[in-house]
């Protein structure tokens, strides 16, 4: 069988999130950066969405496949991958509505909270994205920031509820997705409660160089923004 393509941009926790998991799986994957190609002819005949991760593999309808949390569901269910997300129907919905939970509601706090820090593009729409002036932008992005304490809370007390992980007593698809996505909380210096920074520490912990060495790419850049905006405030650029 062909190795699995992976393309993605290394400082993004979404793709961070199936660079781990392809590692963690133990899969045949090539990694390809396409940093700077996304909106190529090349790149668009491949993927319209012009999304990273995206997967390439000839068994797909269209070739490829993109979005984290489907490609994640899409390899476990090919390749019977049950420890990560298991067939027990009640388990599974839990690891799901984990997923949708975080992509629906906790990420696009997180994304307005972070992306003007990160200086990733806003979404069309966003306070973020207008015209609006400095402070009315720093204002929704506060805003946003502190929104993202109910939401933590909800996968504390509701998914995880006393176990070390969403998926019980071993990591999901779920915990990577989480996990991973915590990791942006840094560049804002957010101050995350002691079960997430525990939780963390202990999905990298479980997963060894299979979380640490896609987490390097996301802290290296998430340090490199911070110097950066420090210089810009202290005026020693």
């Amino acid at each position: 069988m062909a190795p699995i393509k992976l393309n993605v941009i290394k400082p993004s926790v979404n793709n961070m999130t199936v660079r781990v998991f392809l590692r963690a799986a133990n899969l045949d994957f090539i990694e390809h950066d396409v940093y700077g190609q996304t909106r190529s002819a090349e790149y668009l005949a491949r993927c319209p969405s012009h999304l990273t991760p995206m997967i390439e593999m000839s068994d797909l309808p269209r070739g490829a496949l993109w979005e984290s949390c489907a490609i994640m569901q899409y390899l476990c269910n090919k390749h019977g991958l049950d420890d990560f997300y298991p067939k027990d129907p009640e388990k599974r919905a839990m690891i799901d509505s984990a997923m949708f939970y975080l992509i629906g509601t906790f990420y696009p706090h997180l994304a307005r909270a972070t992306y003007p820090i990160l200086r990733f593009p806003q979404y069309p729409g966003e306070v973020g994205y207008s015209e609006a002036d400095h402070d009315a932008k720093e204002q929704a992005r506060k805003a946003a920031a502190d929104a993202l304490a109910e939401p933590l809370e909800v996968f504390h007390t509701f998914y995880m509820s006393g176990k070390p992980f969403i998926g019980g007593d071993k990591p999901s698809i779920a915990d990577i997705r989480l996990a991973a996505t915590l990791e942006f909380l840094e560049a804002i210096d957010y101050p995350l409660p002691a079960w997430a920074t525990t939780y963390i520490e202990t999905m990298e912990r479980s997963l060894g160089t299979a979380y640490s060495e896609p987490a390097a790419d996301v802290r290296g850049y998430v340090n490199y923004v911070k110097a950066q905006r420090q210089e810009e405030l202290t005026g020693t650029a």
